[in-house]
């Protein structure tokens, strides 16, 4: 097992497959955007199923997200998620996506074998949607949201970052619209994972304002704490249920104690924490000839090393080097 100095046991694996997206999201790159991994540098198809076929064959990992960047734009995503969900014991497999290319692509996933998806809508409002993304997509977010819900890879989820005085008055409009279509609406605190590096606690719409925002129109009611287990997201009860909402207070509420998650970038680092300045590398060792045990041993060397916590709240946090779409969510 993926095991740390502090007893967590990770078995929830994040794959960034790319770096690159077609959207420029304020909190996640520049409007110009980054500049790219060379493609020598990412890991081929062939490589990204070795590598989780040692998470799961060998060191106990039970689900696999694919993320990016944007992770519809990887040629080869539909084959990667065939064969992964083909490996024994058999892994739960999800992809964290803006949604821009699913309408073309829930069903050929769906019947790869994905099990679900999280698509990232921030707004409903086509104007702000520019001012966020600076790409006018929001027509093909919505369609592919019901894209998913029709390709039967439920229950689709909905990840939004509020940010003040551009969004956050959208709280409510966005859960009505989840509720409305049956998806499961998440809001997620802002984190410092700029490449720009100009978050400030003091712009950021906590989860306790979020809470407060739904709680004018609707009954929140915290589900059992004990269903939550290693789940980012706090769960509330709306109006009774069963319908939900998530609250996942990465900065205010951190759940750092419970964290089952490693991270494998597009180009084969390791990472054990989202927020981690140090990367083992597995794509240097992988090219170089080692077997799957000696692979399994370095990944297991980087887990043992990860941290108590994020740091964010610490005196001397630096956020770090890569960027988010860089790391993979």
């Amino acid at each position: 097992m993926l095991v740390d100095g502090f007893g967590r046991v990770a078995t929830d694996l994040r794959v960034s497959l790319t770096d690159r997206c077609n959207l420029r999201c304020t909190y996640c790159m520049p409007p110009e955007g980054l500049e790219w991994l060379p493609k020598p540098e990412l890991l081929t198809d062939d490589e990204v199923i070795r590598l989780v076929a040692v998470g799961v064959e060998r060191l106990g990992i039970t689900e696999v997200r694919y993320t990016g960047g944007e992770p519809l734009l990887r040629r080869g995503l539909v084959d990667i998620v065939a064969r992964t969900t083909a490996l024994r014991p058999r892994p739960h497999v999800s992809l964290t996506t803006n949604g821009i290319g699913l309408a073309r692509l829930a069903e050929p996933l769906h019947d790869a074998g994905l099990d679900r998806v999280n698509v990232s809508l921030d707004t409903l409002d086509g104007d702000t949607f520019v001012r966020l993304a600076h790409r006018d997509r929001l027509p093909d977010v919505l369609a592919g949201l019901d894209a998913a819900e029709r390709a039967g890879l439920r229950p689709v989820k909905v990840n939004t970052v509020l940010m003040r005085g551009v969004n956050d008055h959208e709280a409510v409009p966005l859960l009505r619209f989840c509720l409305d279509r049956g998806y499961e609406l998440r809001f997620i605190e802002q984190m410092p994972l700029d490449p720009q590096h100009g978050w400030r606690r003091e712009n950021m719409v906590t989860a306790d304002e979020i809470l407060d925002r739904l709680s004018a129109e609707f009954t929140l009611v915290p589900e059992d704490a004990a269903a939550r287990g290693s789940a980012p997201a706090e769960i509330f009860l709306i109006d009774g249920g069963p319908a939900r909402v998530g609250v996942i207070g990465s900065v205010t509420r951190p759940f750092c104690g419970a964290c089952d998650r490693v991270r494998l970038t597009a180009d084969g680092q390791i990472r054990n924490c989202l927020f981690a300045r140090e990367e083992s590398d597995l794509r240097g060792a992988l090219r170089s000839g080692a077997s799957d045990t000696e692979l399994a041993e370095r990944w297991t060397a980087a887990v043992a090393a990860k941290r108590a916590g994020h740091g964010i709240d610490d005196i001397g946090f630096l956020q770090p080097a890569r960027p988010m779409s860089a790391i993979g969510g």
